[in-house]
């Protein structure tokens, strides 16, 4: 018979407060995702909870303290959902590299609009993400650069251009695809419509460039 292990008082406030932030935070997501990234409302979140509105700010003082939460849960997220993709295909290098961590980005914002709009455009007003979370964005950058690097190092390829260059150009062509995506056909897998099934040959076209620096 498996013991079932005593919290004390401090551990279940704690768990507590863990689950209704859990649950403050779906209740934001699912408000951005159906409104719009710039509409939430605390009173509209309290509402769906079935609480006070002034019960939140026990959580979250105002409305960019939300906000700037949701960015690094966004952050988190996006983080581990590449790492996941990197993990699960350690053989892939070069183009063929190139080639999924585009697709993986697509895919990531396909499956979560909200954050995406909010991570990476500029949907809500007066919102600028604290230096703690912009610390997590940093390092998921960061993350990226390297593992850019590594790969133009394996295929011996020489774009001309900075690191940083290179990954601002990368950067620039998938977030340039995918908000297209979202826009013209959110409902299509990733790798179908008029924008995402171009990862391929936007790759291609990137190693027929550098090929001949």
């Amino acid at each position: 018979m498996t013991e079932r292990k005593t919290l004390s008082p401090k551990q279940r406030r704690q768990r507590n407060r863990e689950e209704m932030i859990e649950a403050i935070v779906n209740s934001a997501r699912q408000i951005m995702r159906e409104q719009g990234v710039a509409a939430l409302n605390l009173n509209e979140i309290a509402r769906m909870l079935g609480m006070q509105t002034p019960s939140l700010y026990e959580y979250f003082p105002n409305k960019l303290a939300l906000y700037d939460h949701l960015f690094r849960v966004g952050t988190r997220h996006f983080r581990a959902y590449m790492a996941q993709i990197r993990t699960a295909s350690p053989a892939a290098a070069g183009w063929e590299e190139g080639l999924q961590v585009m697709t993986a980005y697509v895919q990531w914002s396909v499956e979560n609009p909200e954050l995406f709009k909010l991570l990476f455009e500029r949907h809500v007003p007066g919102f600028v993400p604290s230096d703690e979370s912009m610390a997590e964005m940093y390092a998921a950058l960061t993350e990226g650069r390297q593992q850019l690097g590594d790969s133009l190092r394996a295929a011996n390829l020489d774009p001309e251009l900075s690191l940083d260059q290179a990954l601002d150009l990368f950067i620039a062509i998938q977030h340039g695809i995918t908000a297209l995506h979202l826009a013209n056909s959110p409902d299509l897998p990733v790798g179908q419509g008029r924008f995402s099934s171009l990862i391929p040959h936007v790759i291609h076209m990137l190693q027929i460039a550098w090929k001949h620096q």
